[in-house]
Parts: C-alpha cells; structure tokens; sequence
C-alpha cells in the first residue's frame, strides 16, 4: 500500500490508517468476542472465576481469616504496581512531545523505520497514552473493589454465628472479587495492546502485525492454554510438555 491520505497537509500512509482501525478493531471487537463465548465455551477467567466461589465458601467456614487478608493483601500490592507504572508510562510518552523532532529523527534510523510526518507522530504518542491512561482506571478500580473486598471480609459473620445469611454472604463475596479481578484483566489486556502500539513507531505493517499477534496470543491463553486445561479439568491427563 504506497497510497497516502493528505490530513492537515500532511502525507499519512493508508496502511498506518488501516492498522489504527483494525488495532481499534479487535481491541473492542476481542472483549465482545470473548464475553459472547462464555454462553458457548467458558474461558480461562470464568474458570478461576469457580475457585474463587470455592475460596467464598472455605473462607466462610473458617474461625481465622489471616490467611485469606494476606492472599487479598498480595493481589492487592501486584495491582498498585501495575496502576503506578501504567501513570508513569502515560506520563512518560506525554513528555516524548517536547521533544518530538528529537525522537522522530532518532527513531527513524531503525532499520525498517519510515519517515513520520509530525502529525502521524502526535497520533502515536497519542494512542499509547489514551491506552495507559485507559490501564490506569481499570487498575485502580480494581484496586478499590479489592478494598471493599477486605471490608467483605472482615464484616462477614464468624463461621459458627448466622448460618442461614453464610450462602448470601458467600455469593456477594464472590461477584464482589468476580468484579475486581474482572478489572484487572481488562487492564492487563489493555496492557497486551499498549506493547502492540509501540510497534507503531516502526511501520504501519508492524503495527498491524504485533496488534495481530497480540490477539492471537491472547486467544491462545484464553482458550487453549495449559492453565485453561488444568483449570477445566483438574484430573485431566495434563501434558506437562504444553507451554504457556
């Protein structure tokens, strides 16, 4: 595809076009994609989504629960880390425009690099800045869900007092932790995407490439990794030579 689209007077390759909207695309199209496939086949994340209805109801039963604040407290702490690098990112390629014609000469002595119109270049930084901005919410979103989980926790009756509430509690600590993890994956997808973006700055075709084989990864996980196998059928005959 040589063929240019002029905007603001400035030349913008047809594929760079083409790989914006198909990254755009499967982005949105691969969350719709997945949520339709739970009535026909369950996914790796509605399989956890049974151990932690199991986690519910251990916890329900038992007199001390130290061990269950402190896994909470764990997930809690990964989640931080990945909310205060996703700010730190968007931050990071936000200054990249002070120096823009700076890094646009620099990153066009890569080997396979093409020239970028200044234009074509704010849109990049752009896009990976909404991207991060994006992962920042989902994180810490999560991350607040995570706190009310504690709260959960901490409020449910002991494991011998109020019996006949234990099944309500259980069920609400349940779609309660659903949530927040359910966010969490969004961000870490979000994160696949954002690694898809920097191919961007290479080539059009590069993009359209790593955000192909991003889903294509994603997918696999999803569907047909080692951990889907175990997580579905723990007495599985596992293949131990199967890899992530």
């Amino acid at each position: 595809m040589n063929e240019h689209f002029i905007i603001q007077n400035q030349p913008i390759p047809t594929i760079d076009i083409f790989a914006l909207f198909w990254f755009l695309f499967t982005w949105l199209g691969y969350g719709i994609f997945t949520s339709g496939r739970k009535k026909r086949r369950r996914i790796l994340f509605s399989l956890v989504n049974d151990h932690r209805l199991l986690w519910m109801r251990q916890l329900m039963k038992r007199d001390n629960r130290v061990l269950d604040m402190t896994a909470i407290s764990n997930v809690m702490r990964n989640i931080s880390f990945f909310a205060s690098t996703s700010i730190l990112l968007a931050l990071g390629m936000a200054s990249t425009l002070g120096v823009r014609d700076k890094i646009i000469e620099t990153v066009s002595k890569l080997p396979f690099a093409d020239a970028v119109p200044p234009f074509l270049w704010e849109i990049k930084i752009f896009l990976l800045v909404v991207v991060f901005i994006h992962t920042f919410f989902k994180f810490t979103w999560s991350l607040r869900l995570y706190n009310y989980v504690c709260v959960f926790v901490g409020a449910a009756p002991a494991h011998n007092e109020q019996l006949d509430t234990h099944e309500l509690w259980i069920q609400r600590g349940w779609h309660l932790m659903n949530d927040a993890a359910r966010h969490f994956n969004l961000g870490m997808r979000a994160y696949y995407y954002g690694v898809a973006a920097l191919a961007w700055f290479i080539n059009g075709w590069c993009f359209f490439i790593a955000t192909s084989l991003v889903v294509a990864v994603l997918y696999r996980r999803e569907f047909h990794s080692s951990v889907y196998y175990i997580l579905s059928n723990p007495l599985h005959d596992y293949d131990g030579a199967q890899n992530d």
